[in-house]
């Protein structure tokens, strides 16, 4: 793959506006017909991307806080979608919409995603974008004060895929407008049911990684790294989850079940942020080569009530890094629950996959960054946040691709203020230029051949 020589651009630069280093020199040189005649029969550059990117700050910020305003949860994405799709139709993309049908109640339900696609004037690759859309219900938000969430809190963009969903419509307005250099196609899903971890299978299952040839795949999500700096992560990502379920009877079923919830709780490695401490410590250690999370164990559990029979069941989660210790933890599982009489172990369901990036495609991210925004503008993680996970991994199982963090935390600012989930989560605005410019410009780098 062939890469035009590009000047380097700090993080500054990317922060506040545009890049036109290179220009004037193409200028010079004739008139300006002859500079965008020149312009048009070279490859995308860097210096044009922030150009164009540029003058759509002010609309973007607009629009993400209009989305702000109107947190959809997991298959209710309505107002969204219906945002996403007439930006990019007006952009001059091909805009399919109900994407992800699902079959509820025996009905097959349109679903809500998006998908547009952007071809290129000259030949390439297809490469694919995808952004998720929906918001955190109340039961997900991590209050201020350490506890359980406060009772019928209505959903929010605490995960800030407010953010997310307007960063990609800025990559395919920017390329849009640069399509006469762009080569090769760039689809962009825009995806419901994040959160529900449902929204990925539902866009696969309906055939968008068939029907638009995608050979590759990127994303970004928000993190609690400063305002234009990005993680990338070459062999890490996020945990899977999997599940495990334990029926105990007799009249002591419910105190039984309640001791073997503290054993298996005894497997965790890793225990629960309780504060800004704990996330800034957590934040450096996925940092660190070889460091305390490079494995790790996390469960939770739940005791319901006794059923008709009076039987108990113990509802187990956990996670796990890596993914291969699934097998491990599920038989530490049976075998703590094998020292209760009668106890009866099951799996209700098959794990679901980690996500964890090709260490070729986020080095390849990482140069390309560093050229971009200069050696400052890009950290690596080394290990993978334990509490976390992401449908993105379906994607990731299917076709190769990245998965970036992009720093969404203004200085000075607290760290629980761009940690996902947490009610005080508020990113700084400006990274969504930030990850409009890297964005565009990776992929027009990705669609050559």
């Amino acid at each position: 793959m062939t890469r035009p020589n590009r000047p380097a651009l700090s993080r500054r630069t990317l922060l506040g506006g545009t890049a036109a280093a290179g220009v004037g020199a193409v200028l010079a040189s004739g008139t300006a017909a002859a500079a965008d005649s020149e312009r048009r029969r070279n490859p995308i550059d860097q210096a044009a991307v922030d150009a164009v990117a540029a003058r759509l700050d002010g609309d973007l910020i607009a629009l993400r806080r209009d989305l702000h305003q109107h947190p959809e949860t997991t298959g209710t994405e309505t107002y969204t979608a219906a945002a996403v799709a007439a930006r990019l139709r007006a952009a001059g993309l091909d805009v399919t919409t109900g994407v992800g049908r699902t079959v509820k109640d025996g009905k097959e339900v349109p679903g809500t995603g998006v998908v547009a696609v952007l071809r290129g004037s000259r030949p390439g690759r297809t490469v694919a974008y995808r952004a998720d859309m929906d918001a955190v219900p109340g039961d997900g938000i991590v209050p201020k004060v350490p506890g359980p969430p406060a009772p019928n809190q209505p959903p929010a963009h605490a995960c800030g895929h407010d953010l997310h969903t307007t960063v990609g419509v800025g990559v395919a307005q920017t390329l849009a407008q640069l399509r006469h250099r762009l080569s090769g196609t760039v689809v962009f899903f825009f995806q419901p049911g994040e959160e529900g971890l449902v929204g990925a299978r539902a866009m696969i299952d309906d055939g968008v990684l068939e029907t638009t040839g995608a050979e590759e795949i990127h994303a970004l999500h928000c993190g609690p790294y400063p305002v234009g700096q990005f993680a990338v992560t070459p062999g890490s990502g996020l945990p899977g989850q999997d599940w495990a379920a334990v029926t105990l009877a007799g009249p002591d079923a419910t105190a039984a079940a309640g001791r073997l919830k503290a054993e298996i709780g005894r497997l965790s490695t890793v225990a629960l942020p309780q504060g800004p401490a704990d996330l800034e410590k957590m934040v450096a250690d996925v940092q660190t080569p070889d460091g305390p999370l490079a494995r790790f164990v996390v469960t939770g559990g739940r005791v319901n009530d006794p059923d008709a029979e009076g039987r108990v069941r113990l509802d187990v989660k956990f996670r796990c890094w890596p993914q291969e210790r699934n097998v491990e933890i599920r038989e530490r599982i049976r075998q703590l629950a094998q020292s209760y009489a009668g106890a009866v172990v099951t799996y209700p369901r098959d794990p679901f996959p980690a996500l964890v990036c090709p260490e070729d495609d986020a080095n390849a991210l990482a140069r390309h960054l560093r050229r971009t925004l200069g050696s400052g503008g890009v950290t690596v993680n080394h290990a993978a946040f334990p509490f976390n996970g992401e449908d993105y991994a379906l994607f990731m199982e299917r076709i190769p691709g990245t998965y970036t963090f992009l720093g969404v935390r203004t200085p000075g600012s607290g760290i629980e203020t761009s940690y996902p989930h947490y009610e005080t989560f508020a990113p700084d605005e400006r990274a969504i230029g930030v990850g409009v410019r890297a964005m565009a410009g990776w992929l027009a780098t990705r669609t050559r051949r």
